[in-house]
């Protein structure tokens, strides 16, 4: 027992480190590998129904933990070879230098002045409508895609590799991307996607709170990113994005939400940290600094707890052990 927690958080640590050097590769991602498998089957399930929606998220999704699952437990007797796929597993469920790349890359074109770039870039980072938006509203988008991209494809997976190993992280990923696939609110997933959604933001729940309370400790304005986190965070209409996006505007004191086109839609959102400024193109890599150190902290302390775990654990057996005799 105290191999196997040893052994994850080994494998936690090389598997971010390996993100941090190596990124998203261009070609031949699993997570691509498996969208590309779940839009197969959503070709032969889907219906105008949420039971069709439901059923293609317990496909996809469980049988990808089912799948990681057993992998996993094929290789119990190899330490080694376990701890090669924990951080494989890492690796490939993380996020955080492709957001940091991308969040740059439309940085640095709205820097220059060049906003036909920026909006050609800006899709790699959300799915709201670039040519609706001017030089300050991309910045805006930018900024809360970092946000909210920080719990989905860092933190959150993280906790959910620390409560639940390989199998964990593997699901966490695939419910994160299959709400990105079908989770929308457009009349084609209105119903097929619904199911997909609420569980992405039952997965996510955990992951957003820590992500908020890290940006609270991380960021350059704590009491502001606690302000606006209490104040604000519950009137966005993500559960999860809410909490992320307030805390993040807080603490680097601009103000987030408004109104966005997203999907053919036109959205007005909650502003968040409402006595702030607008966010300006610095405040990018401000953004992007920030979700580099919640990245780094929730690392620390998920391997942290799963550690602790595995000690408590080990004296309560031991402690059984003794009642027994």
């Amino acid at each position: 027992m105290r191999g196997e927690h040893a052994g994850y958080a080994c494998g936690a640590v090389l598997g971010y480190l390996g993100d941090l050097i190596a990124a998203d590769p261009r070609r031949g991602h699993p997570v691509a590998a498996f969208g590309r498998a779940a839009g197969a089957v959503e070709r032969r399930l889907w219906r105008d129904h949420r039971g069709h929606g439901t059923a293609h998220t317990l496909v996809c999704a469980g049988g990808a933990a089912v799948g990681a699952a057993l992998l996993e437990r094929a290789l119990r007797d190899r330490p080694g070879a376990r701890t090669a796929l924990t951080a494989a597993a890492v690796w490939a469920v993380l996020g955080g230098t492709s957001l940091a790349r991308e969040a740059r890359a439309v940085g640095g074109a709205l820097a220059v002045g060049d906003l036909d770039v920026a909006r050609e870039r800006l899709p790699h980072l959300c799915g709201r409508d670039p040519q609706s938006l001017d030089g300050p509203q991309m910045a805006r988008a930018v900024v809360e895609s970092v946000a909210e991209n920080t719990s989905d494809a860092v933190v959150g997976a993280l906790v959910w590799g620390a409560l639940g190993g390989v199998p964990g992280l593997v699901a966490f990923r695939a419910v994160n991307t299959l709400d990105a696939m079908v989770g929308h609110k457009s009349p084609r997933y209105r119903r097929f996607g619904w199911a997909a959604a609420r569980l992405d933001d039952v997965a996510g729940w955990p992951g957003a709170r820590l992500t908020a309370a890290l940006a609270v400790l991380a960021g350059p304005d704590r009491r502001g990113a606690l302000r606006a986190w209490r104040a604000d965070g519950g009137a966005h209409p993500s559960p999860n994005a809410g909490p992320v996006e307030a805390s993040f505007a807080g603490a680097l004191g601009i103000r987030l939400g408004g109104t966005l086109a997203y999907g053919g839609r036109v959205e007005h959102r909650p502003v968040l940290n409402g006595d702030a400024r607008p966010p300006q193109v610095p405040d990018i890599e401000r953004a992007v600094r920030l979700s580099r150190r919640v990245g780094l902290l929730a690392l620390g302390v998920t391997v942290a707890g799963r550690l602790a775990a595995g000690t408590v654990r080990r004296r309560s057996l031991r402690g059984n052990g003794r009642r027994t005799r």
